[in-house]
């Protein structure tokens, strides 16, 4: 690993991912724009701060930060989940 910044497919093979999935964490805000520099069409990675970011779960991406997760959920909903399913007990398989 050196000290500089990598294409995107040296960090997908040292991150074990695919360059699509990388692409996607860009995409997301997962990897800040701190993390890499964009020259056209062309991106470079600094790998240590990009692990920095992946793995600082104190920092979430804004898309994800605002979902309002079980909004409407009472608090003894989540503890025990019903599922129901719409069909007929009568109907044939």
């Amino acid at each position: 690993m050196s000290g500089g910044y990598v294409p995107i497919a040296e960090l997908a093979d040292y991150l074990s991912v695919k360059v699509t999935t990388v692409r996607s964490w860009v995409q997301k805000g997962y990897i800040p724009k701190t993390c890499f520099i964009k020259l056209g069409n062309t991106y470079r990675f600094s790998i240590p701060d990009t692990i920095a970011a992946l793995t600082d779960r104190s920092q979430e991406p804004e898309e994800i930060a605002n979902i309002p997760f079980y909004e409407d959920t009472q608090e003894d909903e989540l503890e025990n989940p019903q599922l129901s399913f719409d069909f007929d007990e009568d109907d044939d398989l």
